[in-house]
């Protein structure tokens, strides 16, 4: 198991590590940074979500450990809360507390570690992901204004309606689940994509994986932690419980 951690995490530290240098060296600058972000999340990650999914029938699918992580993710949450207390403040710790980087972290690490079964289970779960903690959090964070406001007014209720209807929409209509559900709805079909296209579709999925580790190295590089690193140890401390609850299902266990 040691050797399995250090095989699947040292490809992973070593191509931050790199991203880092390029960022501190200035080979690549602050203001190229949105460009990469749109290069990985615009081109190269939908290929790779639809290629991954688009063999996978639905009775494939493994619920249980993506079960296991909400459950996870709500206890943290509620914790959060009642260590924080119920205002905005302790609703967007809870949501940091939670939140992942099941993408441009998640995808090449849990490859490495588990393979193509493992790969499934995480894109199962990253459709998910934005859906299910971001509508919750917009939800508890409203309820959370508006308790500090003491009041409920109609006007206030319907404005936390529009602001949770966006948050569904901003949820799905998403560059990361769009092409997950498109390419697990393509599965259905029985059809398979023509070798001219899926090559090119298997290239740019391919690229995924190590631009976006560098690209968090380069983020790394150019944001200062100063004051704030306290805070970061705390919030990463909480991420272990929901892992280790994922790992400890039987799905997992297996894979």
């Amino acid at each position: 198991m040691n050797g399995l951690v250090v095989s699947s995490l040292l490809p992973v530290v070593i191509l931050i590590a790199v991203g880092w240098l390029a960022g501190r060296m200035r080979w690549i600058r602050g203001d190229s940074v949105k460009d990469l972000s749109n290069l990985v999340f615009l081109l190269l990650a939908p290929p790779l979500l639809f290629r991954s999914m688009s063999t996978v029938r639905l009775e494939q699918l493994s619920l249980k450990p993506v079960a296991a992580y909400f459950v996870a993710a709500g206890l943290i949450f509620a914790a959060t809360l009642v260590w924080r207390g119920f205002n905005r403040t302790g609703v967007v710790l809870a949501l940091a507390n939670t939140y992942s980087n099941t993408v441009m972290i998640g995808i090449a690490l849990i490859g490495l570690a588990y393979g193509p079964e493992g790969t499934i289970v995480l894109l199962t779960l990253i459709s998910l992901h934005s859906l299910v903690l971001l509508t919750s959090a917009t939800v508890v964070l409203e309820l959370a204004v508006a308790h500090e406001h003491a009041s409920t007014s109609g006007e206030e209720r319907r404005s936390m309606i529009r602001t949770v209807g966006r948050a569904l929409y901003n949820a799905i209509i998403h560059p990361v689940p769009l092409p997950i559900i498109a390419g697990l709805l393509f599965a259905q079909t029985g059809l398979q994509m023509p070798e001219a296209i899926d090559k090119p579709i298997a290239l740019l999925g391919g690229a995924f994986s190590p631009v976006a580790l560098v690209m968090v190295g380069i983020t790394l590089a150019l944001t200062r932690v100063g004051g704030h690193w306290r805070g970061a140890l705390v919030t990463v401390s909480s991420h272990p419980l929901r892992l280790w609850l994922i790992l400890d299902s039987p799905c997992c266990s297996t894979a």
